[in-house]
């Protein structure tokens, strides 16, 4: 697994986080709103947004003097085709299993 999808997973490990992803999956927002919706200080939320940001899982635009952020749309796919690729190497394995145990009297 390269660097990018390593940070990837580690961010989305914290429960903050995914609660931010969450909340920006439902549409973009600015730290205030995001900070509103969550049990955590406006700076705690700036600092989850800039792992996020680093894993390429969030983007940013400034509006004026805000900053709104929103999903990465490239980082949030590359997360799920991995996600996808883990998935089939299971089901693989678990059809392999099976096969295996019907072909064992």
């Amino acid at each position: 697994m390269a660097t990018d999808e390593r940070d990837a997973w580690d961010a989305i490990a914290d429960r903050t986080r995914r609660a931010i992803v969450e909340c920006l999956a439902e549409r973009p927002r600015a730290v205030g709103e995001l900070a509103a919706e969550l049990p955590v200080s406006r700076p705690a939320v700036s600092q989850h947004l800039k792992v996020l940001k680093d894993a390429r899982l969030v983007s940013e635009q400034p509006v004026g003097t805000r900053r709104i952020y929103r999903l990465n749309p490239v980082g949030v796919a590359a997360l799920r085709d991995q996600l996808d690729t883990f998935w089939n190497r299971a089901m693989t394995r678990f059809q392999e299993a099976i096969e295996n145990s019907e072909e064992d009297p």
